[in-house]
């Protein structure tokens, strides 16, 4: 069960939790610009204030590599730190996790590929961002050999997590709406995900109603609405963490790899032109009575009184944001298709064959 720690100016819950586990060695993972914030003030006093010694992780970039997170555990090791945190977006907790999930592994063979128990350090997340969620799921993403990985293990699960409004007052414009959208996303395709459930579901709707009710407070960066959007995004992480995504998220990695969009960014793009597919294609599901059921609970927490309307309702929030699509050129709308994970499409509850994901590629672009 994880832990929710207070986020009080000082973080003196913090503190309490570090004192009480009797923590030595901190391996903080972190971008360059946490320096900046209040919880990079915090960790560069850690050891006059309490003794606690960090050292600070920083080589990796917004797509993490494995050769990164490799080199992160070979550190990790060899400054002998017993207590693992995680500053920033989703890149810094994904590339934390797979540091605890590789600690005992024989780092010189393919960790992606062994089983060994991971480390015992614990794992503290503070996310920067409200978007990923990362801080609430049991995943973490990188990239093999220039391909998406999805590392999956119940021990990648942060056993804390601190939730600090002050973290987003920097966060640029551009990133600040697409890690919102990456939230709703999240939460959308947890309602129709086949392995959707009552409590993945209840998360998704709670997720939906605090993101809708916050966000034009949040897009003003005040501190109720960071704080509101932050726990909109955590739900929506939690939602995800036994939902899973779906096609949206499928379609999307594409975008991002070929055109640079941020992935929030890219998610909602695609699912704007999957959602009105799927209503219009419910029959086409192995279980259209319970996807009709999703897409109107979908619909009252939205505020909407139809499917359609939701729809039209989504499509409003993304043109008012001004995130366009990219351009495009005619060939790569094949590069983009045979991009799709396969697997993720699995999990969403209308069929979709390589006809139908590049002439959804054609709305989407």
């Amino acid at each position: 069960m994880q832990l929710y720690l207070p986020p009080d100016n000082r973080y003196r819950a913090l503190d309490q939790y570090l004192m009480d586990g009797k923590i030595r060695r901190i391996f903080l993972v972190c971008g360059k610009s946490l320096r900046r914030l209040p919880a990079g003030a915090y960790f560069e006093a850690l050891e006059v204030r309490l003794g606690i010694r960090v050292v600070t992780f920083s080589d990796f970039s917004p797509n993490p590599s494995y050769e990164s997170v490799v080199d992160g555990t070979s550190r990790f090791r060899e400054a002998g730190c017993d207590f693992i945190a995680a500053a920033g977006g989703g890149s810094a907790i994904d590339v934390a996790k797979c540091v605890k999930r590789f600690a005992n592994m024989e780092l010189t063979r393919n960790c992606l590929e062994q089983t060994a128990a991971p480390g015992d350090a614990s794992l503290l997340a503070i996310p920067t961002t409200a978007g990923t969620g990362s801080e609430a799921t049991r995943f973490a993403v990188i990239y093999y050999q220039g391909r998406k990985q999805s590392v999956a293990h119940d021990d990648c699960l942060p056993n804390a997590v601190l939730l600090d409004p002050r973290l987003l007052e920097t966060l640029p414009e551009y990133h600040r709406k697409a890690s919102m959208l990456d939230a709703l996303c999240h939460a959308v395709e947890s309602v129709w995900s086949l392995r959707a459930s009552p409590e993945s579901r209840d998360y998704a709707y709670r997720a939906i109603r605090q993101l809708l009710g916050s966000m034009d407070d949040y897009l003003q960066n005040t501190p109720d609405g960071n704080l509101n959007m932050l726990e909109a995004a955590n739900l929506a992480g939690k939602a995800i963490n036994l939902a899973q995504t779906t096609a949206g998220h499928a379609l999307c990695y594409g975008l991002t790899s070929l055109y640079g969009l941020a992935h929030g960014h890219a998610a909602a793009l695609c699912v704007r032109r999957l959602w009105p597919y799927m209503v219009q294609n419910v029959k086409l599901s192995a279980r259209p009575a319970e996807l009709e059921n999703a897409f109107r609970a979908l619909a009252e927490a939205m505020d909407c009184d139809s499917a359609e309307e939701s729809v039209t309702k989504y499509g409003r929030i993304l043109d008012s944001l001004g995130l366009p699509a990219p351009e495009t050129k005619e060939e790569e709308y094949a590069v983009l298709t045979r991009t799709v994970n396969t697997q993720r499409l699995q999990n969403n509850p209308v069929p979709l064959d390589a006809a139908d994901i590049e002439a959804l590629y054609r709305q989407i672009l």
